[in-house]
């Protein structure tokens, strides 16, 4: 048995009587109430049917207990399902997506990193709007350049990039 003193020591309680094995890869006993291969296999199959097989645990449980069936707790289905690696998205609302993170940019000095914008700018006549087209040095804050132009397209924002 490969144990070290201090685990041993550790796992020592005031009586002097060792403590249960509480290393991961140690083998458990068998609990009594644990499901069987047959039941996590009926659950799979429940899980897998055409009726049930975009539905989550939550949803299962309840119409198995509506029409007289008991396989398990909902607890229980997810701990078969997540044991056969079949907890996915279930449902018809799309699946969680992951979001990239924005990409950010550092300038150590002036002239690096330039960032643009294009602001909407209301005039004191109901109606008349312009549009500010602007560059700006991410380091000094420093305007670049600048147009006001009364109508926002890329052509316009081309333009003031070349």
């Amino acid at each position: 048995m490969e144990l070290s003193q201090r685990t041993l020591k550790r796992w020592r309680q005031a009586n002097g009587a060792v403590a249960e094995d509480q290393r991961p890869q140690a083998e458990r006993v068998v609990q009594p109430h644990q499901l069987t291969h047959a039941e996590e296999a009926a659950i799979l199959d429940t899980c897998n049917e055409r009726e049930y097989q975009s539905l989550p645990p939550s949803q299962i449980v309840p119409r198995l207990a509506d029409k007289g069936l008991y396989l398990a707790s909902e607890s229980s289905f997810y701990r078969v399902l997540k044991k056969y690696q079949q907890v996915n998205h279930r449902g018809r609302m799309k699946p969680p997506r992951k979001v990239p993170e924005p990409t950010s940019f550092t300038a150590t000095g002036p002239n690096q990193v330039w960032s643009w914008d294009i602001s909407y700018c209301p005039s004191e006549v109901r109606g008349q709007h312009w549009y500010l087209y602007l560059i700006m040095d991410i380091y000094s804050r420093k305007i670049v350049a600048w147009e006001i132009h009364e109508s926002e397209s890329g052509e316009l924002a081309k333009k003031l990039i070349d």
